[in-house]
């Protein structure tokens, strides 16, 4: 029963959707077990760019079947919208892509909640794409969520949906002065999509442990990163869900006793999309050369990602409550120009140094990073098949961070297309 976990170990965006492609060519489903359409995964083939919001990764292989899990939010117009664009890309995907049941939806009075609220934070503001992936998930703990099994049955759907609707109405009229969509409006708009995602719900829970079951490949994929989990993040600057390997039992349906094996993502320097504190920022010129480099702009907003350099001491809490013993390191081309590199090992915090992320955090300005200094390699490493052929400094640079972290660098990506990772290991099925 081989189940294996990938899983971003910083701020999100560390290079999953590739990693996830490159692996699924050996899995037989990949199943998303949390966030929304509020993550974006890349992914390039054959020179082509393909950004994926809800559907995982593992979709651009002909024979490998893709679950939507029900720790992921759902947005009906928006994956209707990806079905399409990835058809019209010349791709057959309506056979393969299923949605469990138990998966909530985002419906138009979440997105409109999620930005009046960003509004009303003011200064204070998360930093959320306005996607209504919070609201959604605070109405599936309040228990008035929609769930893709109700979208299936009109007079079901539509009874939900005045409950909820009585609950925002007051709401939004009195607190935002807004106003909130009409049953009729919605059920007008989303009810029609019904027929064709009514095809892709399955039971879900019961499809993963069949498939594990009967011995074959399954590949959860997480959205954003340990740093961003709602639970061990930098609350309140988190996302909604648990993008660490427990949301993987939660969010697909599967006993901790499944999971074979773990990979962290991690890049080779560090970036982050939207508020909160993020120790190793650079705001000078080295920090732009990142960002224009690496096009460090959101797949999903497009917003420019704040880039710093790697931070030890974050991923240390990560592989602490992960578990995590293999990391892969993505975008080390990006680093490919620079003279010298840093990584932070710790921090100055509160008259100490502590070499772990402190929790409590809301702000960069709490604590100092305290940098290593290495040796750049100037040479390029995108053309570079295997890990012996990458330049003597990234491979010290490589060996430092296993070193401090106690784990080891299985897989190097060195460019965004399948060609370009450099894989250590012959098999990650155990």
């Amino acid at each position: 029963m081989p189940l294996l976990v990938l899983f971003g170990c910083q701020w999100g965006d560390e290079g999953k959707g590739k990693i996830v492609d490159v692996l699924a060519g050996s899995a037989d489903l990949v199943a998303r077990y949390q966030g929304g359409n509020n993550a974006g995964h890349t992914v390039v083939v054959n020179d082509k760019k393909y950004i994926l919001h809800l559907i995982p990764s593992g979709i651009l292989h002909p024979d490998v079947a893709c679950l939507i899990g029900n720790g992921v939010v759902i947005d009906p117009e928006v994956l209707l919208q990806e079905v399409r664009a990835l058809e019209e890309g010349g791709l057959d995907i309506r056979e393969r892509l299923l949605i469990s049941q138990n998966a909530h939806l985002i419906l138009p009075y979440h997105r409109l909640m999620d930005k009046a609220m960003e509004v009303f934070r003011g200064k204070g503001k998360i930093g959320t794409t306005g996607r209504g992936i919070g609201c959604a998930y605070g109405d599936k703990i309040s228990r008035q969520g929609i769930r893709a099994i109700d979208l299936l049955e009109k007079d079901r759907f539509a009874g939900k949906l005045r409950i909820a609707l009585d609950y925002y109405h007051p709401i939004f009229s009195k607190v935002f002065d807004l106003n909130c969509p009409s049953v009729d409006e919605i059920m007008d708009k989303i009810f029609p999509l019904s027929a064709e995602i009514g095809e892709m719900v399955v039971d879900g829970v019961s499809l993963v442990n069949e498939y594990l079951e009967q011995d074959r490949r399954v590949l959860a994929e997480g959205a954003q990163g340990v740093m961003l989990d709602i639970d061990f993040g930098t609350y309140p600057y988190v996302t909604s869900s648990n993008p660490t390997p427990g949301g993987v039992c939660t969010g697909l349906g599967v006993a901790p006793q499944h999971i074979t094996d773990m990979l962290g993502v991690a890049k080779a320097y560090t970036t982050r999309v939207g508020s909160g504190p993020f120790p190793t920022e650079l705001f000078d010129e080295t920090g732009e050369t990142m960002r224009q480099i690496g096009a460090e702009f959101g797949a999903t907003t497009g917003r420019p990602r704040r880039c710093g350099w790697f931070d030890a001491a974050a991923m240390r809490r990560a592989v602490q409550i992960s578990g995590v013993r293999d990391l892969v390191i993505t975008k080390m081309d990006v680093l490919d120009q620079f003279e010298t590199l840093k990584i932070c090992t710790a921090y100055k915090y509160k008259g100490k140094t502590v070499d772990i992320f402190p929790f409590g955090i809301e702000d960069s300005g709490e604590i100092e990073p305290v940098y290593e200094t290495l040796a750049g390699w100037k040479t390029p490493t995108t053309g570079a098949a295997s890990f012996d052929e990458l330049p003597q400094a990234a491979r010290d640079y490589l060996a430092r961070i296993e070193e401090l972290l106690k784990v080891r660098v299985v897989i190097v990506s060195v460019g965004p297309g399948r060609e370009n990772t450099i894989i250590r290991c012959s098999s990650f099925w155990n």
